[in-house]
Protein backbone atom coordinates (compact mmCIF):
# COMPACT_ATOMS: atom_id res chain seq x y z
CA UNK A 1 0.00 0.00 0.00
CA UNK A 2 1.15 3.51 -0.83
CA UNK A 3 1.29 5.96 2.08
CA UNK A 4 -1.14 8.85 2.35
CA UNK A 5 -0.06 11.98 0.53
CA UNK A 6 -1.80 15.20 1.59
CA UNK A 7 -3.11 17.30 -1.27
CA UNK A 8 -2.60 21.06 -1.42
CA UNK A 9 -5.61 21.33 -3.73
CA UNK A 10 -8.50 19.20 -4.95
CA UNK A 11 -8.24 16.38 -7.47
CA UNK A 12 -10.51 16.42 -10.52
CA UNK A 13 -11.54 13.21 -12.31
CA UNK A 14 -13.08 13.74 -15.78
CA UNK A 15 -14.75 11.00 -17.80
CA UNK A 16 -18.01 10.94 -19.77
CA UNK A 17 -18.72 7.42 -18.40
CA UNK A 18 -20.36 8.40 -15.11
CA UNK A 19 -20.07 5.02 -13.34
CA UNK A 20 -16.40 4.69 -14.29
CA UNK A 21 -15.60 8.23 -13.08
CA UNK A 22 -17.42 7.67 -9.78
CA UNK A 23 -15.60 4.35 -9.22
CA UNK A 24 -12.22 5.94 -9.92
CA UNK A 25 -12.98 8.74 -7.46
CA UNK A 26 -13.96 6.22 -4.77
CA UNK A 27 -10.69 4.31 -5.26
CA UNK A 28 -8.63 7.49 -4.90
CA UNK A 29 -10.59 8.63 -1.85
CA UNK A 30 -10.14 5.24 -0.15
CA UNK A 31 -6.37 5.21 -0.77
CA UNK A 32 -5.77 8.92 -0.12
CA UNK A 33 -8.38 10.00 2.49
CA UNK A 34 -6.80 13.45 2.86
CA UNK A 35 -7.49 14.22 -0.78
CA UNK A 36 -10.63 16.02 -1.89
CA UNK A 37 -11.76 14.31 -5.10
CA UNK A 38 -14.37 15.81 -7.45
CA UNK A 39 -15.92 14.31 -10.59
CA UNK A 40 -16.95 15.98 -13.85
CA UNK A 41 -18.33 14.34 -16.99
CA UNK A 42 -17.24 16.68 -19.80
CA UNK A 43 -14.39 18.95 -20.76
CA UNK A 44 -16.64 22.01 -20.45
CA UNK A 45 -17.62 21.09 -16.88
CA UNK A 46 -13.98 20.49 -16.02
CA UNK A 47 -12.86 23.89 -17.36
CA UNK A 48 -15.62 25.59 -15.37
CA UNK A 49 -14.37 23.85 -12.21
CA UNK A 50 -10.77 24.87 -12.97
CA UNK A 51 -11.90 28.49 -13.43
CA UNK A 52 -13.56 28.47 -10.00
CA UNK A 53 -10.69 26.93 -8.03
CA UNK A 54 -7.04 25.92 -8.37
CA UNK A 55 -6.56 22.15 -8.53
CA UNK A 56 -3.52 20.00 -7.84
CA UNK A 57 -4.24 17.02 -10.08
CA UNK A 58 -6.41 16.44 -13.15
CA UNK A 59 -7.12 12.86 -14.27
CA UNK A 60 -9.00 12.92 -17.57
CA UNK A 61 -10.16 10.51 -20.23
CA UNK A 62 -8.62 11.12 -23.62
CA UNK A 63 -11.66 10.36 -25.79
CA UNK A 64 -14.72 12.36 -24.82
CA UNK A 65 -17.48 14.05 -26.85
CA UNK A 66 -17.24 17.81 -27.17
CA UNK A 67 -13.94 18.94 -25.70
CA UNK A 68 -11.52 16.02 -25.99
CA UNK A 69 -9.01 15.13 -23.31
CA UNK A 70 -6.23 16.47 -25.54
CA UNK A 71 -7.93 19.86 -25.86
CA UNK A 72 -8.78 19.85 -22.16
CA UNK A 73 -5.09 19.28 -21.40
CA UNK A 74 -4.07 22.31 -23.49
CA UNK A 75 -6.76 24.59 -22.04
CA UNK A 76 -6.15 23.44 -18.46
CA UNK A 77 -2.39 24.02 -18.58
CA UNK A 78 -2.96 27.44 -20.16
CA UNK A 79 -5.09 28.31 -17.13
CA UNK A 80 -2.69 26.86 -14.56
CA UNK A 81 0.85 25.79 -15.57
CA UNK A 82 1.25 24.23 -12.13
CA UNK A 83 -1.53 21.69 -12.70
CA UNK A 84 -0.42 18.05 -13.00
CA UNK A 85 -2.39 16.07 -15.63
CA UNK A 86 -2.74 12.29 -15.98
CA UNK A 87 -4.44 10.95 -19.13
CA UNK A 88 -6.70 7.88 -19.28
CA UNK A 89 -6.77 5.94 -22.54
CA UNK A 90 -7.72 2.65 -24.14
CA UNK A 91 -5.03 0.42 -25.60
CA UNK A 92 -5.91 1.58 -29.11
CA UNK A 93 -4.98 5.21 -28.40
CA UNK A 94 -1.70 4.80 -26.54
CA UNK A 95 0.15 6.66 -29.30
CA UNK A 96 -2.15 9.62 -28.77
CA UNK A 97 -1.51 9.49 -25.03
CA UNK A 98 2.24 9.52 -25.67
CA UNK A 99 1.73 12.60 -27.84
CA UNK A 100 -0.12 14.17 -24.90
CA UNK A 101 2.99 13.69 -22.77
CA UNK A 102 4.86 15.92 -25.21
CA UNK A 103 2.12 18.53 -24.76
CA UNK A 104 2.62 18.65 -21.00
CA UNK A 105 0.78 15.65 -19.49
CA UNK A 106 2.64 14.04 -16.58
CA UNK A 107 1.70 10.40 -17.27
CA UNK A 108 -1.05 8.19 -18.66
CA UNK A 109 -2.97 5.09 -17.55
CA UNK A 110 -4.60 2.53 -19.81
CA UNK A 111 -8.13 1.18 -19.37
CA UNK A 112 -9.18 -1.00 -17.69
CA UNK A 113 -7.37 0.67 -14.81
CA UNK A 114 -4.97 -1.37 -12.71
CA UNK A 115 -5.58 -0.34 -9.11
CA UNK A 116 -1.94 -0.43 -7.99
CA UNK A 117 -0.84 1.47 -11.10
CA UNK A 118 -3.49 4.11 -10.37
CA UNK A 119 -2.28 4.57 -6.80
CA UNK A 120 1.38 4.67 -7.85
CA UNK A 121 0.90 7.21 -10.66
CA UNK A 122 -1.51 9.40 -8.66
CA UNK A 123 0.83 9.45 -5.65
CA UNK A 124 3.85 10.35 -7.78
CA UNK A 125 1.82 13.00 -9.62
CA UNK A 126 0.83 14.62 -6.34
CA UNK A 127 4.42 14.55 -5.10
CA UNK A 128 5.43 16.31 -8.32
CA UNK A 129 2.75 18.92 -7.79
CA UNK A 130 3.89 19.57 -4.22
CA UNK A 131 7.50 20.03 -5.33
CA UNK A 132 6.41 22.40 -8.08
CA UNK A 133 4.17 24.29 -5.64
CA UNK A 134 7.04 24.76 -3.18
CA UNK A 135 9.35 25.91 -5.97
CA UNK A 136 6.66 28.30 -7.16
CA UNK A 137 6.14 29.63 -3.62
CA UNK A 138 9.82 30.55 -3.45
CA UNK A 139 9.64 32.16 -6.88
CA UNK A 140 6.53 34.14 -5.89
CA UNK A 141 8.50 35.52 -2.95
CA UNK A 142 11.15 36.57 -5.46
CA UNK A 143 8.44 38.28 -7.54
CA UNK A 144 7.31 40.25 -4.49
CA UNK A 145 10.88 41.27 -3.67
CA UNK A 146 11.80 42.12 -7.26
CA UNK A 147 8.73 44.06 -8.34
CA UNK A 148 6.26 44.04 -5.45
CA UNK A 149 5.80 47.84 -5.36
CA UNK A 150 4.73 47.79 -9.01
CA UNK A 151 2.63 44.62 -9.11
CA UNK A 152 0.46 46.04 -6.36
CA UNK A 153 -2.60 44.25 -5.04
CA UNK A 154 -3.74 41.09 -3.33
CA UNK A 155 -6.86 40.43 -5.38
CA UNK A 156 -7.36 36.91 -6.78
CA UNK A 157 -6.50 38.25 -10.25
CA UNK A 158 -3.17 39.67 -9.05
CA UNK A 159 -2.30 36.52 -7.12
CA UNK A 160 -2.88 34.52 -10.30
CA UNK A 161 -0.71 36.97 -12.25
CA UNK A 162 2.21 36.70 -9.82
CA UNK A 163 1.84 32.92 -9.86
CA UNK A 164 1.97 32.91 -13.68
CA UNK A 165 5.03 35.18 -13.75
CA UNK A 166 6.87 32.92 -11.33
CA UNK A 167 5.93 29.83 -13.36
CA UNK A 168 6.98 31.10 -16.81
CA UNK A 169 10.17 32.73 -15.50
CA UNK A 170 11.51 29.26 -14.69
CA UNK A 171 11.57 28.28 -18.37
CA UNK A 172 13.09 29.72 -21.53
CA UNK A 173 9.98 29.35 -23.70
CA UNK A 174 8.41 32.14 -25.71
CA UNK A 175 5.67 33.97 -23.81
CA UNK A 176 2.69 35.88 -25.23
CA UNK A 177 1.56 38.57 -22.76
CA UNK A 178 -2.03 39.63 -23.41
CA UNK A 179 -3.96 42.49 -21.88
CA UNK A 180 -5.61 45.82 -22.52
CA UNK A 181 -3.66 49.02 -23.01
CA UNK A 182 -2.36 50.44 -19.75
CA UNK A 183 -2.44 47.21 -17.72
CA UNK A 184 1.35 46.91 -17.34
CA UNK A 185 2.36 44.30 -19.92
CA UNK A 186 5.91 45.65 -20.21
CA UNK A 187 6.29 45.47 -16.43
CA UNK A 188 5.24 41.83 -16.53
CA UNK A 189 7.84 41.17 -19.25
CA UNK A 190 10.59 42.83 -17.21
CA UNK A 191 9.57 40.77 -14.18
CA UNK A 192 9.83 37.54 -16.19
CA UNK A 193 13.29 38.51 -17.41
CA UNK A 194 14.58 39.60 -14.00
CA UNK A 195 13.50 36.34 -12.34
CA UNK A 196 14.78 33.99 -15.05
CA UNK A 197 18.14 32.53 -16.01
CA UNK A 198 18.76 35.52 -18.33
CA UNK A 199 18.44 38.12 -15.57
CA UNK A 200 22.02 39.34 -16.12
CA UNK A 201 21.62 39.52 -19.90
CA UNK A 202 20.34 42.46 -21.94
CA UNK A 203 16.65 43.34 -22.05
CA UNK A 204 15.60 45.00 -25.31
CA UNK A 205 12.13 46.46 -25.86
CA UNK A 206 10.81 47.05 -29.37
CA UNK A 207 7.73 49.27 -29.68
CA UNK A 208 6.54 47.76 -32.97
CA UNK A 209 3.84 50.34 -33.88
CA UNK A 210 6.27 53.22 -33.31
CA UNK A 211 8.65 52.04 -36.07
CA UNK A 212 7.57 52.56 -39.70
CA UNK A 213 6.97 49.31 -41.60
CA UNK A 214 9.76 50.15 -44.03
CA UNK A 215 12.30 50.39 -41.19
CA UNK A 216 11.07 47.68 -38.81
CA UNK A 217 12.86 44.81 -40.56
CA UNK A 218 16.17 46.68 -40.48
CA UNK A 219 15.66 47.66 -36.84
CA UNK A 220 14.99 44.07 -35.80
CA UNK A 221 17.47 42.16 -37.94
CA UNK A 222 20.03 44.79 -38.96
CA UNK A 223 21.33 45.51 -42.46
CA UNK A 224 24.55 45.47 -44.45
CA UNK A 225 26.16 48.49 -46.02
CA UNK A 226 24.40 49.47 -49.25
CA UNK A 227 21.34 47.29 -48.57
CA UNK A 228 19.06 50.25 -49.41
CA UNK A 229 19.24 53.97 -50.05
CA UNK A 230 20.78 55.64 -47.01
CA UNK A 231 22.41 52.47 -45.66
CA UNK A 232 25.90 53.97 -45.74
CA UNK A 233 27.16 51.59 -43.07
CA UNK A 234 26.22 48.21 -41.61
CA UNK A 235 23.88 48.14 -38.63
CA UNK A 236 23.43 45.49 -35.93
CA UNK A 237 19.77 44.70 -35.34
CA UNK A 238 17.93 44.61 -32.03
CA UNK A 239 17.84 40.80 -31.99
CA UNK A 240 21.64 40.66 -31.99
CA UNK A 241 21.69 43.44 -29.36
CA UNK A 242 19.56 41.15 -27.18
CA UNK A 243 21.83 38.11 -27.70
CA UNK A 244 22.01 35.96 -24.53
CA UNK A 245 19.22 38.06 -23.10
CA UNK A 246 15.56 38.85 -23.72
CA UNK A 247 13.69 40.82 -26.36
CA UNK A 248 10.15 42.15 -25.88
CA UNK A 249 8.17 42.68 -29.08
CA UNK A 250 5.59 45.15 -27.78
CA UNK A 251 2.23 45.16 -29.61
CA UNK A 252 3.24 42.29 -31.87
CA UNK A 253 -0.12 42.37 -33.66
CA UNK A 254 0.93 45.49 -35.59
CA UNK A 255 3.93 44.07 -37.45
CA UNK A 256 3.58 43.79 -41.27
CA UNK A 257 3.36 40.40 -43.05
CA UNK A 258 6.88 40.63 -44.50
CA UNK A 259 8.39 40.97 -41.03
CA UNK A 260 6.13 38.22 -39.67
CA UNK A 261 7.74 35.80 -42.13
CA UNK A 262 11.28 36.67 -41.03
CA UNK A 263 10.30 36.59 -37.37
CA UNK A 264 8.96 33.08 -37.83
CA UNK A 265 12.41 32.03 -39.07
CA UNK A 266 14.02 33.41 -35.91
CA UNK A 267 11.61 31.39 -33.77
CA UNK A 268 12.05 28.21 -35.80
CA UNK A 269 15.76 28.27 -36.53
CA UNK A 270 17.23 30.67 -33.96
CA UNK A 271 18.94 32.73 -36.66
CA UNK A 272 18.61 36.20 -38.18
CA UNK A 273 19.52 37.47 -41.61
CA UNK A 274 20.29 41.21 -41.90
CA UNK A 275 18.63 43.07 -44.77
CA UNK A 276 20.80 42.67 -47.89
CA UNK A 277 22.93 39.87 -46.41
CA UNK A 278 23.45 36.48 -48.01
CA UNK A 279 24.18 34.63 -44.78
CA UNK A 280 22.34 34.24 -41.50
CA UNK A 281 23.76 34.48 -37.99
CA UNK A 282 22.72 32.42 -34.98
CA UNK A 283 21.19 34.31 -32.07
CA UNK A 284 20.46 33.12 -28.53
CA UNK A 285 17.54 35.19 -27.27
CA UNK A 286 14.34 34.61 -25.34
CA UNK A 287 11.36 36.18 -27.07
CA UNK A 288 8.51 37.80 -25.15
CA UNK A 289 5.64 39.35 -27.10
CA UNK A 290 2.77 41.51 -25.94
CA UNK A 291 -0.51 42.56 -27.52
CA UNK A 292 -3.79 44.26 -26.72
CA UNK A 293 -5.36 42.89 -29.90
CA UNK A 294 -7.50 39.85 -30.59
CA UNK A 295 -4.89 37.88 -32.54
CA UNK A 296 -7.36 35.10 -33.32
CA UNK A 297 -9.56 37.67 -35.09
CA UNK A 298 -6.50 39.03 -36.90
CA UNK A 299 -5.71 35.50 -38.10
CA UNK A 300 -9.28 35.05 -39.36
CA UNK A 301 -8.95 38.35 -41.24
CA UNK A 302 -5.62 37.14 -42.68
CA UNK A 303 -3.74 39.95 -40.98
CA UNK A 304 -1.58 37.70 -38.81
CA UNK A 305 0.14 34.41 -39.61
CA UNK A 306 -1.37 31.44 -37.81
CA UNK A 307 1.96 29.57 -37.65
CA UNK A 308 3.63 32.62 -36.10
CA UNK A 309 0.81 32.87 -33.54
CA UNK A 310 1.38 29.29 -32.37
CA UNK A 311 5.14 29.85 -32.19
CA UNK A 312 4.61 32.93 -30.01
CA UNK A 313 1.85 31.44 -27.86
CA UNK A 314 3.90 28.65 -26.26
CA UNK A 315 3.15 30.13 -22.84
CA UNK A 316 0.52 32.81 -22.29
CA UNK A 317 -0.10 35.34 -19.52
CA UNK A 318 -3.24 37.42 -19.16
CA UNK A 319 -2.73 40.78 -17.42
CA UNK A 320 -6.07 41.66 -15.80
CA UNK A 321 -7.73 45.04 -16.44
CA UNK A 322 -8.28 47.27 -13.44
CA UNK A 323 -12.05 46.70 -13.47
CA UNK A 324 -11.39 43.01 -12.66
CA UNK A 325 -9.47 43.90 -9.50
CA UNK A 326 -11.19 46.98 -8.10
CA UNK A 327 -10.28 45.94 -4.56
CA UNK A 328 -6.65 46.78 -5.44
CA UNK A 329 -7.41 50.37 -6.50
CA UNK A 330 -7.06 52.02 -3.04
CA UNK A 331 -3.60 50.46 -2.54
CA UNK A 332 -2.49 51.38 -6.06
CA UNK A 333 -3.71 54.98 -5.77
CA UNK A 334 -2.16 55.49 -2.32
CA UNK A 335 1.16 54.03 -3.43
CA UNK A 336 1.44 56.22 -6.51
CA UNK A 337 0.29 59.30 -4.60
CA UNK A 338 3.22 58.85 -2.22
CA UNK A 339 5.55 58.33 -5.19
CA UNK A 340 4.30 61.40 -7.07
CA UNK A 341 4.55 63.62 -4.00
CA UNK A 342 8.17 62.54 -3.54
CA UNK A 343 8.86 63.26 -7.23
CA UNK A 344 7.33 66.73 -6.95
CA UNK A 345 9.07 67.49 -3.66
CA UNK A 346 5.78 68.45 -1.99
CA UNK A 347 4.32 67.47 1.37
CA UNK A 348 2.87 63.97 1.41
CA UNK A 349 -0.87 63.95 0.68
CA UNK A 350 -3.41 61.32 1.66
CA UNK A 351 -6.66 60.18 0.10
CA UNK A 352 -9.80 60.26 2.23
CA UNK A 353 -11.99 57.16 2.53
CA UNK A 354 -14.61 58.87 0.35
CA UNK A 355 -12.00 59.64 -2.31
CA UNK A 356 -10.77 56.05 -2.30
CA UNK A 357 -14.35 54.75 -2.59
CA UNK A 358 -14.96 57.05 -5.53
CA UNK A 359 -11.81 55.85 -7.29
CA UNK A 360 -12.80 52.21 -6.73
CA UNK A 361 -16.24 52.84 -8.26
CA UNK A 362 -14.91 53.92 -11.68
CA UNK A 363 -14.47 51.61 -14.67
CA UNK A 364 -10.96 52.81 -15.71
CA UNK A 365 -10.93 52.10 -19.46
CA UNK A 366 -7.28 53.26 -19.50
CA UNK A 367 -6.44 50.90 -16.62
CA UNK A 368 -3.47 51.56 -14.31
CA UNK A 369 -1.98 54.14 -16.67
CA UNK A 370 -5.18 56.22 -16.48
CA UNK A 371 -5.30 55.91 -12.68
CA UNK A 372 -1.67 57.02 -12.31
CA UNK A 373 -2.27 60.05 -14.55
CA UNK A 374 -5.26 61.05 -12.43
CA UNK A 375 -3.17 60.68 -9.26
CA UNK A 376 -0.57 63.01 -10.79
CA UNK A 377 -3.26 65.63 -11.51
CA UNK A 378 -4.61 65.34 -7.97
CA UNK A 379 -1.13 65.80 -6.48
CA UNK A 380 -0.51 68.90 -8.61
CA UNK A 381 -3.87 70.68 -8.36
CA UNK A 382 -5.14 69.75 -4.89
CA UNK A 383 -3.88 72.40 -2.44
CA UNK A 384 -4.83 70.44 0.69
CA UNK A 385 -2.87 67.62 2.29
CA UNK A 386 -6.05 65.55 2.44
CA UNK A 387 -7.59 64.77 -0.96
CA UNK A 388 -11.36 64.49 -0.82
CA UNK A 389 -13.81 63.04 -3.34
CA UNK A 390 -14.54 66.52 -4.69
CA UNK A 391 -10.86 67.04 -5.49
CA UNK A 392 -10.81 63.70 -7.34
CA UNK A 393 -13.83 64.74 -9.39
CA UNK A 394 -12.23 68.07 -10.14
CA UNK A 395 -9.03 66.43 -11.35
CA UNK A 396 -11.06 63.89 -13.30
CA UNK A 397 -13.13 66.54 -15.08
CA UNK A 398 -9.93 68.24 -16.14
CA UNK A 399 -8.89 64.99 -17.75
CA UNK A 400 -12.19 64.73 -19.58
CA UNK A 401 -11.82 68.29 -20.78
CA UNK A 402 -8.29 67.61 -21.98
CA UNK A 403 -9.46 64.51 -23.85
CA UNK A 404 -12.33 66.46 -25.42
CA UNK A 405 -9.88 69.16 -26.50
CA UNK A 406 -7.88 66.59 -28.44
CA UNK A 407 -10.73 66.30 -30.93
CA UNK A 408 -12.95 68.85 -32.65
CA UNK A 409 -16.19 68.81 -30.63
CA UNK A 410 -19.55 70.36 -31.53
CA UNK A 411 -19.79 73.92 -30.20
CA UNK A 412 -22.52 73.14 -27.66
CA UNK A 413 -20.63 70.15 -26.25
CA UNK A 414 -17.37 72.11 -25.97
CA UNK A 415 -19.18 75.01 -24.31
CA UNK A 416 -20.90 72.69 -21.83
CA UNK A 417 -17.59 71.08 -20.89
CA UNK A 418 -15.93 74.44 -20.29
CA UNK A 419 -18.87 75.71 -18.22
CA UNK A 420 -18.99 72.49 -16.20
CA UNK A 421 -15.28 72.76 -15.54
CA UNK A 422 -15.60 76.37 -14.40
CA UNK A 423 -18.62 75.54 -12.21
CA UNK A 424 -16.92 72.52 -10.68
CA UNK A 425 -13.78 74.52 -9.87
CA UNK A 426 -15.79 77.47 -8.48
CA UNK A 427 -18.05 75.31 -6.29
CA UNK A 428 -15.11 73.25 -4.99
CA UNK A 429 -13.26 76.41 -3.93
CA UNK A 430 -16.47 77.83 -2.46
CA UNK A 431 -17.20 74.74 -0.35
CA UNK A 432 -13.58 74.52 0.71
CA UNK A 433 -13.83 78.11 1.97
CA UNK A 434 -17.06 77.43 3.89
CA UNK A 435 -15.98 74.02 5.19
CA UNK A 436 -18.85 72.32 3.35
CA UNK A 437 -21.56 74.65 4.74
CA UNK A 438 -24.12 74.77 1.91
CA UNK A 439 -26.13 77.67 3.38
CA UNK A 440 -23.03 79.84 3.81
CA UNK A 441 -21.85 78.89 0.32
CA UNK A 442 -25.21 79.91 -1.14
CA UNK A 443 -25.06 83.26 0.70
CA UNK A 444 -21.53 84.03 -0.46
CA UNK A 445 -22.22 83.05 -4.07
CA UNK A 446 -25.55 84.81 -4.33
CA UNK A 447 -27.17 81.57 -5.53
CA UNK A 448 -30.36 80.21 -3.95
CA UNK A 449 -29.63 77.30 -1.63
CA UNK A 450 -31.98 75.02 -3.60
CA UNK A 451 -30.28 75.96 -6.89
CA UNK A 452 -26.83 75.35 -5.40
CA UNK A 453 -27.92 71.89 -4.21
CA UNK A 454 -29.13 71.07 -7.74
CA UNK A 455 -25.73 72.11 -9.11
CA UNK A 456 -23.96 69.92 -6.56
CA UNK A 457 -26.13 66.90 -7.44
CA UNK A 458 -25.58 67.41 -11.18
CA UNK A 459 -21.81 67.59 -10.78
CA UNK A 460 -21.65 64.77 -8.23
CA UNK A 461 -20.10 66.97 -5.53
CA UNK A 462 -20.79 66.09 -1.89
CA UNK A 463 -20.69 69.00 0.56
CA UNK A 464 -19.80 66.73 3.45
CA UNK A 465 -16.47 65.95 1.78
CA UNK A 466 -15.35 69.53 2.53
CA UNK A 467 -16.31 69.59 6.20
CA UNK A 468 -13.42 70.17 8.55
CA UNK A 469 -13.01 67.40 11.11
Amino acid sequence: MIGHTPAPGPVLVVDDQKDFAAGLARLLASQFPDWRVAVRHSGAEALAALDREDHALLITDLRMPGISGQNLLTAALARDPLLTVVMLTGYGTVETAVAALKEGAYDFLTKPIDQEALFRVAGKAMERHQLMAENLRLREKAVDVECGPMLIGDSPAMRRLRKSIAAVAASDYTVLIRGESGTGKELVARSIQSLGARANGPFVTVNCPAIPDTLLESELFGHVKGAFTGADKARTGLFMAANRGTILLDEIGDIPPSVQTKLLRVLQEGEVRPVGANDSAMVDVRILASTNQDLEARIAAQGFREDLYYRLNVLSIHVPPLRERTEDIPRIASHFLRTVCRELGVVQKILSDEALSFLASRSWPGNVRELVNLVRRMAVFCPAERIEAAHVRQAESGGRLARAAERVSPYKEAKRLVLDEFTRDYVARLLEHTGGNISEAARLSGVERFSLQKILRRLGIVGEAFRRG
